[in-house]
């Protein structure tokens, strides 16, 4: 309320209706400042929205399945709170019909096979190695090789069979076709590879040491066994090599926080990857953020351990099981201590 005229005032006195100039421009300047921060609030909430979008709608071209278990599978390895998180890292190439026919099988066999588990603090990653001639039991079909699982029953029986056999969940797979590996490879600009030697394959010369390939040259070495004298077994280290050079390039480039590089990566790799249908594009996201700190000296690159390769009594050659050693990964794998399994182990095979 204002003063009557005819009363006289302290001169201190103010209106308390009337701020003075400079509170009036005090508020102004929050008002306004209200307004900015919303502003920015709302792009960044739509450029991580479209950004999302983006990632989403390059990832749905991916070909999804579902994950169950027959009568005959057996019981799932019961998951344990606190002991990380698996998962299967299939890599198929797809035969001709009639190599398939010739081999007795469906079209595919995963070439690459690797178990990844994440510690339960997302500080390390152990990505293991299994021979693709190990003598395993596959549900429904008995002992063979464990590659030959993903052409008997697809994605599905690939990770029941790993899953039985190594003893712990597998939360999600992944498989993508070597086709996806090259345009990965490419995609990222190339990538730098350890060579254990000199050789030519494939049109391609290849020389000991650290060399840069390309996708056809990377798609090339990961494909080669008969250049090196223990075969298979060097293959696996190479099809590590590789994957060791795309992760150091993926971490070094800022792929995985640069929208538009990663949008290309998706959009390259999607058409030849296949997921179970719970591994959504939100859920990579979060994998992807959750694993934000590690870097290339966090991923440990081993082998499932093995035996001696032998020929089974119908002539097939194959890699016997080693039993023993494997009951400890399977109790550090159950224990989420990988690292006192790495530091035991790592090189043995």
């Amino acid at each position: 309320m204002n003063a009557p005229d005819d009363v006289d005032l302290p001169s201190d006195w103010e209106d308390d209706d009337q701020p003075d100039p400079q509170q009036r421009r005090g508020r102004r300047i929050a008002l306004i400042g209200l307004g900015l921060v919303a502003v920015l609030v709302l792009g960044v909430g739509l450029v991580v929205a479209n950004y999302l979008r983006g990632i989403n709608d390059s990832y749905e071209k991916r070909t999804t399945v579902q994950i169950t278990r027959g009568a005959s599978d057996g019981e799932r390895p019961e998951a344990i709170d606190g002991a990380g998180r698996n998962f299967l890292l299939l890599g198929s190439d797809k035969r001709s019909e009639e190599d398939a026919a010739s081999e007795g099988v469906s079209g595919q066999r995963s070439d690459v096979m690797m178990l990844v588990h994440v510690s339960d603090d997302n500080q390390n990653v152990y990505i293991m190695s299994f021979p693709r001639d190990l003598y395993v039991d596959i549900p429904g079909y008995g002992k063979d090789r464990i590659n030959a699982a993903l052409a008997f029953g697809g994605a599905g029986l690939a990770v029941t069979t790993v899953e039985n056999y190594v003893g712990v969940p597998i939360d999600h797979v992944a498989l993508i076709d070597f086709d996806g590996i090259e345009g990965l490879v490419d995609s990222l600009g190339g990538i730098d590879v350890k060579i254990p030697q000199d050789f030519e394959a494939g049109g391609h010369q290849f020389t000991e040491g650290t060399q840069t390939l390309n996708g056809e040259e990377a798609l090339t070495f990961v494909r080669e066994r008969k250049q090196f004298s223990d075969g298979d077994f060097q293959r696996n280290r190479n099809q590590q090599a590789v994957l060791q050079g795309i992760a150091s390039k993926l971490i070094s480039a800022d792929t995985l926080s640069d929208p538009g590089k990663l949008s290309t990566t998706i959009d390259s790799i999607s058409p030849f990857l296949t997921t179970d249908a719970d591994l959504t594009a939100s859920t990579m996201v979060e994998l992807g953020l959750s694993l934000r700190s590690v870097r290339t000296g966090d991923l440990h690159f081993l082998s499932i351990p093995y035996g001696d390769p032998y020929t089974t009594s119908g002539g097939a050659s194959v890699v016997a099981t080693d039993e023993e050693t494997m009951d400890v990964l399977r109790d550090a794998l159950r224990a989420d201590d990988m690292g006192t399994y790495y530091a035991q182990h790592a090189g043995t095979y």
